[in-house]
């Protein structure tokens, strides 16, 4: 599934991925990569190969632009919270993130708030969304 496969490149760019108490699929690197593998599968999205631009449109609608456009700059990471992460994101796929990690889906929303900040400013080092590239593509071009 694409979602374990962003899981194991996403938990080599944050340091492994057995961070956190994601269970058995792979830590936060697993559920941040279950969370975009469903973002690019379902409705949510709408964003074609870059399920990750698409995420951050569903924050920035929610109210969590300034958050999110800081985690993009090269600036310190404003702090979002599991509420703040359940509220913005489609319930389907936290639902399915959660089933996923065999967490609650409260817990999968604490861990993508305690992950998602640092991943996305990985992501994004020269402080801007890289267009046209697969999140895949975006992933392995940051691991040297």
């Amino acid at each position: 599934m694409a979602g374990n496969d962003l899981g194991s490149l996403l938990g080599s760019l944050l340091g492994g991925g057995e961070q956190g108490s994601g269970g058995a699929r792979g830590g936060t690197g697993g559920i941040l990569g279950s969370l975009l593998g469903a973002l690019a599968g379902g409705s949510g999205s709408g964003n074609g190969a870059n399920p990750l631009g698409g995420l951050l449109g569903m924050l920035a609608a929610s109210g969590l632009a300034d958050q999110a456009r800081s985690w993009i700059g090269t600036g310190e990471n404003k702090p979002v919270n599991g509420a703040q992460i359940a509220g913005a994101l489609p319930d389907e796929a936290l639902q399915k993130v959660a089933a996923e990690a065999g967490v609650t889906p409260e817990q999968a929303a604490d861990e993508i708030a305690q992950a998602l900040p640092q991943a996305v400013d990985k992501l994004t080092p020269s402080g801007s969304l890289p267009q046209g590239a697969s999140l895949e593509e975006i992933i392995r071009q940051q691991r040297f």
